[in-house]
């Protein structure tokens, strides 16, 4: 359970994908274009489309690239820092650069920056959103560049940013003139139930705030398709479009549009993904749903921990008794369940209270993962009255 990784069963759902692409049907988009060959550098016009459809925003606004958002958001911020956005300073010549980091979040979003030295600066989850009173007293500082945000069923805590949120992220002051909001929308199609959350359009309300150049979105397929052969997409206004697709002029001849045709032709549309994914939902259901009664049947009323109910997304995200997450995770690791490092869901791998656990329940069959869950409720219990006997 320590990476949010689809199951085999999971995978099995796009077999079909594979077949997609063949001498019979041809390798050529609807324009005639031949997707063996050179060209069509920000991806297939059916793509952009269909993404475009599932982001809300124009399909021109969109660049389809390989199978890794993260790699896109790494190539952003490495252009950040090497040559500036949007023609701005490059943030490798200011003093100091800052990126706040809502936590409990994506350790490989602060991976990224802390990789380029950035400072990280955690900002405490709420059940709307990050706090937006820190992320606005923060942005007032100059050196303070952007934040990274999973706005949909956010990793591991599994909240949607309330309308609230999403409009304070558009008007906000920035001191940074090149302030950037790292939209990741990794799980806007991952809904566990029938009435899925909503989310605000964030690029909208920032064209009606003038700050649309701040918001570069991101989303792909890797929980959709394949995680190792999927399709990723960047998404903004005009002026970062231009801006990203100027350097990728540099950086490659484009990207494999045989996949890109493979998963148009799969899916035809995003309405097409969108059905798909209640087949994915259909088989984590009872994945969450033994999670969360083992959780509630051994943990519920001893006030050791606590944890969310998501409705969508691929975790569920447990605070364990202060002082105790690395003797749970450690516990654990000695009965043979692997878990997330404690920590790991904060900058610099430090949860200032050692009490965030992040529970991955999709990759472990039913049955196994029912066994792991009764561990790992045990081993909070062991560490909660280890804690308390030292006290």
């Amino acid at each position: 359970m320590s990476r949010g990784k689809p199951g085999p069963e999971q995978l099995d759902l796009t077999l079909g994908l594979l077949d997609c692409v063949n001498a019979r049907d041809g390798y050529k988009t609807a324009s005639g274009v031949d997707t063996r060959n050179y060209g069509l550098l920000d991806g297939i016009p059916e793509a952009k489309e269909m993404f475009a459809d599932i982001l809300e925003v124009e399909p021109s606004q969109v660049i389809v690239g390989g199978n890794s958002s993260l790699n896109l958001m790494f190539d952003y911020i490495a252009a950040a820092y090497s040559h500036g956005v949007n023609g701005g300073k490059p943030w490798c010549r200011e003093e100091t650069v800052k990126f706040l980091c809502p936590s409990p979040g994506y350790d490989r979003h602060f991976g990224v920056t802390e990789y380029f030295g950035f400072e990280l600066i955690p900002v405490d989850m709420t059940p709307e959103g990050p706090d937006m009173d820190a992320v606005e007293k923060y942005a007032a500082d100059p050196a303070v560049k952007g934040i990274w945000c999973v706005p949909m069923y956010s990793n591991p805590d599994g909240i949607t940013y309330s309308d609230e949120t999403v409009r304070r992220f558009a008007s906000m002051k920035t001191a940074a003139p090149d302030f950037r909001i790292m939209w990741d929308n990794a799980y806007c199609l991952h809904h566990l139930t029938d009435t899925p959350d909503t989310l605000l359009n964030l690029y909208e309300e920032a064209k009606k705030c003038g700050t649309e150049d701040r918001v570069v979105i991101f989303a792909s397929t890797s929980k959709v398709s394949f995680p190792g052969s999927g399709i990723a997409v960047v998404a903004g206004s005009p002026k970062t479009v231009a801006d990203i697709k100027q350097r990728m002029n540099y950086q490659t001849i484009g990207y494999d549009k045989l996949n890109m045709l493979r998963h148009v032709r799969y899916f035809k549309d995003a309405d097409g993904v969108r059905e798909h994914m209640k087949l994915h939902a259909a088989i984590l259901r009872p994945k969450f749903q033994a999670v969360l009664d083992a959780l509630e049947s051994n943990l519920g009323g001893k006030e050791i921990a606590e944890w969310n109910t998501p409705r969508g997304g691929y975790f569920v995200s447990v605070n364990v008794m202060d002082g105790c997450a690395k003797e749970t995770v450690r516990l654990l690791k000695e009965a043979g369940v692997v878990m997330t490092g404690a920590g790991a869901t904060y900058p610099y791998g430090k949860d200032p209270r050692d009490r965030n656990i992040r529970i991955a329940p999709t990759f472990p069959p039913l049955e196994e993962l029912k066994t792991a869950m009764e561990l790992f409720c045990v081993c909070a219990e062991l560490a909660a009255a280890e804690k308390l006997l030292e006290a």
